[in-house]
């Protein structure tokens, strides 16, 4: 009877263990970390992603065009994936060494990176370059059968030092159409949803 009873525990115990504990395998990270590109782009894209759950950011599969996808961190709530163009890799990198240093506020990272930039040990792309997110409010899903249910995309198209007065584009926040965010800075970008 107590065995009866311990093996029930048991079960119970490892049926109840938290999924996000366990880093999704690379081949589910690759799958979903392109999701948020058009599909004409996905197959070509490098992903980034994590071999554990508190290890570093490594590369999960090499790209032949120019994007670049972070799979979803898990250690993160929830799920975000984000896929950029290469042009902007080393003010992605940057903003996550960063972080990883200490760095927590983004007013501190923004502020980092601009002096770097200013120095000219930091660059930015010459022309504009396009970064896609998806959002969802958890891991289960299948990344095979397409977009979570109850995603939401975001295209931001950054121009760097791009100001309403040379654009055109509102700064004001707009749910209806593209708005120009953190204008006149190094990364001011579109947003678009």
């Amino acid at each position: 009877m107590r065995l009866a009873l311990l093996m029930t525990s048991l079960a119970f115990v490892s049926v109840a263990a938290p999924a996000a504990a366990q880093t999704p395998t690379a081949a589910w990270q690759i799958a979903a970390a392109v999701l948020p590109l058009p599909d004409s782009m996905q197959a070509g894209a490098e992903v980034l992603g994590y071999k554990t759950a508190n290890g570093p950011l490594v590369q999960l599969r090499a790209g032949t065009n120019e994007m670049i996808c972070l799979a979803d961190n898990p250690e993160n709530d929830g799920y975000a994936a984000h896929c950029y163009h290469k042009s902007l890799a080393a003010f992605m990198s940057r903003g996550r060494e960063l972080r990883a240093a200490g760095l927590t506020k983004p007013t501190a990272v923004d502020s980092a990176r601009l002096a770097e930039i200013t120095a000219g040990t930091l660059t930015m792309p010459a022309g504009g370059a396009a970064l896609y997110s998806l959002y969802a409010d958890s891991l289960n899903f299948d990344p095979m059968a397409g977009r979570p249910k109850n995603s939401s995309k975001l295209l931001s198209f950054y121009l760097p030092y791009a100001t309403q007065e040379s654009t055109g584009i509102s700064e004001m926040p707009l749910t209806d159409q593209p708005w120009l965010m953190k204008a006149g800075k190094p990364w001011a970008h579109l947003m678009i949803q």
